[in-house]
Parts: C-alpha cells; sequence; structure tokens
C-alpha cells in the first residue's frame, strides 16, 4: 500500500510516516517509480507503536525492542519483560522525584534556597 493509504489506516500523517522510516521504525518498499510501497502488517505495527507510546516507550525504545518481540519465542513473555523494566524504571524516577521534592519542600521559607540544603536554614 502506498503511503496516503497507510495515512489513513493508521490515523498517522505522512510526515510521521516518512519520519519513521528515516529512524528505521518502519520499512517500505521503493517501487520503479519511486512511490514507497507497504506491507499490510504495518499499519498493526503503527498501532503498536502508539500504544506503547501511550504507555511511556521512547520511540528509541519501541524500535530497539521491536526486533526483539519480533524474533521472540513468546512474545507475550517478552512483552511482559518490557513492561516490567519499565515499571522499575518509572518506580525509580519517582523515588528520584520524591527525593527532589523533598529537597525544594525543605527550602521554602528559607532566607536564601539556593544554599546547599544542610546550610539553608
Amino acid at each position: 500500500m502506498r503511503i496516503g493509504e497507510l495515512a489513513a489506516l493508521s490515523g498517522m500523517s505522512k510526515d510521521t510516516l516518512r519520519f519513521y522510516e528515516k529512524i528505521g521504525l518502519i520499512q517500505g518498499d521503493r517501487l520503479a517509480n519511486g512511490y514507497r510501497d507497504f506491507r499490510p502488517e504495518t499499519v498493526t505495527w503503527l498501532h503498536y507503536v502508539r500504544t506503547a507510546q501511550v504507555l511511556g516507550f521512547t520511540l528509541a525504545e519501541i524500535a530497539r525492542h521491536g526486533a526483539e518481540l519480533r524474533d521472540a519465542p513468546d512474545s507475550a513473555e517478552a512483552l511482559s519483560a518490557l513492561l516490567e523494566d519499565k515499571i522499575r524504571m518509572i518506580d525509580e524516577r519517582m523515588a528520584a522525584l520524591a527525593r527532589l521534592r523533598s529537597d525544594l519542600a525543605a527550602r521554602v521559607g528559607t532566607g536564601c534556597p539556593l544554599r546547599p540544603a544542610d546550610t539553608a536554614r
């Protein structure tokens, strides 16, 4: 299918699809006339990409793990492992944000909130 049809079926713009092709997220064959020709399963892959982005995965992570998922003997197990890794990363980020919030809160109302936390009071 051509890029216009892929855009309509995926709900993504042609520019987005061209960008995804440029970064290797999707691949279209070039016809003799220069048009891109995408396989029908590209639509399913693009729906996966959109869902993965909603779940907090970056395009780099999606591209990196896409091949792993396609080549895994048990893709459900491989996907579960990726989701567990993402949860761990979120938990680490949340802990770092909690520490940052605590540090900021400790500085509120001090004479000079930009001094090191232990000397701000």
